[in-house]
C-alpha cells in the first residue's frame, strides 16, 4: 500500500510575514516620519503616503502575483517530470492540477506556496460536490459551491463559487459553480480509476 501524503496547508511563518510584515513596515515608516521629520511636515506626509502605497501594493498586487508566479513555476516543473496537466483549477486557497493519463494529482496552497505536493490519485478516498444548500422554501439558497475530496483523514475543500450573500439555487452563479465542481469531481474520479 502506498504511503499517505502528509499535507501542510499553512506555513505559519509565511502567513505571519505575509500579513504582519507590511503592517510593521507601515508603522515603522510612519514612526520614522514622525520622529525624524518633526520640523518638516511635507517629508513626513510623503513618507507616510509612500508607506501606505507600499502596503496596499503588497496586498493588492505583489502578493497575489507572487502566488501566480509560483503556480506557473510548479506547472513548468510538472511538465518537465512528464506530468500531463489535463485539468487545473485555482481557487482562492489552493490550486489543484490533475493528470488523468497517469492518475496523479498535484496541489499547491496559497498559505504554503513554497511546498508542492504530487501524489497518486488512488489515494483519494472519495470526491463530491457540496453546493452549500441551506434554508427552506423561499429562503433556500447558498453562498458557496465547492468540490471536496478526502485523502486518508484529510478533507480538501476547493471553492468554485463564494459570495458574501445568499443566492437562489437556480441562480447562474450557483449553477456555474456546481458545473465547475461537478467537472472537477469527474476528473478526480477518472484520475483515480487510471492510477496504478
Amino acid at each position: 500500500m502506498e504511503e499517505q501524503v502528509k499535507v501542510k496547508r499553512v506555513n505559519i511563518l509565511y502567513m505571519l510575514g505575509y500579513i504582519l510584515g507590511p503592517i510593521i513596515l507601515l508603522f515603522l515608516l510612519a514612526f520614522l516620519s514622525v520622529t525624524m521629520f518633526k520640523g518638516n511636515d511635507k517629508i513626513g506626509t510623503i513618507l507616510s503616503i509612500i508607506a501606505f502605497a507600499l502596503v496596499m501594493g503588497w496586498y493588492c498586487w505583489f502578493a497575489p502575483r507572487l502566488y501566480r508566479k509560483l503556480v506557473k513555476k510548479f506547472e513548468s516543473e510538472l511538465d518537465a517530470e512528464g506530468f500531463v496537466r489535463n485539468q487545473t483549477f485555482t481557487s482562492k486557497n489552493m490550486t489543484v492540477i490533475v493528470d488523468t493519463v497517469n492518475g496523479r494529482i498535484a496541489m499547491i496552497f496559497y498559505w504554503n506556496p513554497f511546498k508542492k505536493y504530487v501524489f497518486s490519485a488512488k489515494q483519494i478516498d472519495k470526491a463530491w460536490v457540496d453546493d452549500g444548500r441551506g434554508g427552506s422554501g423561499f429562503m433556500e439558497g447558498s453562498s458557496y459551491v465547492r468540490f471536496c475530496f478526502t485523502i486518508g483523514n484529510k478533507k480538501f475543500k476547493v471553492y468554485t463559487f463564494t459570495s458574501n450573500q445568499r443566492h437562489r439555487m437556480d441562480s447562474n452563479y450557483i449553477l456555474d459553480g456546481i458545473s465547475k465542481a461537478d467537472l472537477m469531481v469527474k476528473v478526480l474520479e477518472e484520475a483515480k480509476n487510471r492510477a496504478e
